[in-house]
């Protein structure tokens, strides 16, 4: 949003056009509680049915171990990041009500950190003390600068806790579910190979796409977290492998 202030020339048709639509600011969308849910339950049920399968060679068994480890991953995820977002949001405010008690009880100290603060940033003379002045004026506005800036938090929505809990509980179901695909159409030797090739596919496109929405160049992002994502799976395998359950005659 552009904000013309009083004697401000007004901003071109081309500058408006670049800044609205040709390079917008992407709205959040829960990127990276998808991102969680769907890359640990890709890696963590391609771990565990690839360790299922080289031990028994029972594709009953892979995809019971696979489904019960899907929804265990899917509640555990949703868990942690239900309770991860309540934590954030209790130290946020502890932190603030502390910040409240510091600039009651040492406001020259407090004072002096914002003006550092500033300094740092290139004011110097009159005008940073006429920032200083302004911001310490004001309480909450002097809280929420020594937050943003000293302690370099930002205040957690605990309203969002449930909204992220299940979209990482879900997106971890979803991640989940791709590793035992191939397992319900091709023998098992081949389900091992397919599972692990369209695993590391589906992580090349993750890691892809979060690159092209946030920073940095997809096709390195992408190969990375599929490497990454399939060389830990393959733990899974090498564990199977080497306690693998002796045929019954």
């Amino acid at each position: 949003m552009i904000i013309k202030k009083s004697g401000q020339k007004n901003p071109s048709f081309d500058e408006e056009y670049h800044h609205d639509q040709k390079d917008p600011h992407k709205k959040s969308w829960n990127l990276s509680e998808v991102i969680l849910g769907g890359q640990d339950g890709l890696v963590n049920v391609l771990g565990v049915i690839l360790g299922v399968a080289a031990a028994t060679n029972d594709v009953r068994v892979v995809m019971v171990a696979g489904l019960a480890a899907t929804f265990a991953e899917s509640i555990s995820m949703g868990a942690v990041a239900y309770t991860s977002t309540l934590a954030d949001a209790d130290f946020y405010e502890s932190e603030r009500e502390r910040e409240y008690r510091h600039i009651q009880s040492v406001p020259n100290l407090e004072k002096e950190e914002i003006r550092e603060i500033y300094q740092n940033k290139g004011f110097h003379g009159d005008l940073l003390e006429k920032v200083v002045d302004t911001i310490t004026a004001n309480e909450d506005i002097w809280v929420a600068v020594m937050m943003a800036e000293e302690h370099k938090l930002t205040p957690a929505d605990r309203g969002s806790a449930f909204k992220s809990a299940v979209i990482v509980g879900v997106s971890a179901i979803i991640g989940s579910i791709v590793p035992l695909i191939p397992f319900i159409f091709l023998p098992i030797g081949w389900s091992m190979i397919a599972s692990v090739i369209l695993t590391a596919f589906v992580l090349f496109i993750v890691g892809a796409y979060k690159a092209h929405v946030t920073v940095g160049k997809p096709a390195r992002s992408g190969i990375e977290i599929a490497l990454i994502g399939t060389i830990s799976a393959l733990a899974g395998y090498a564990v199977g492998a080497l306690l693998k359950v002796p045929a019954t005659p």
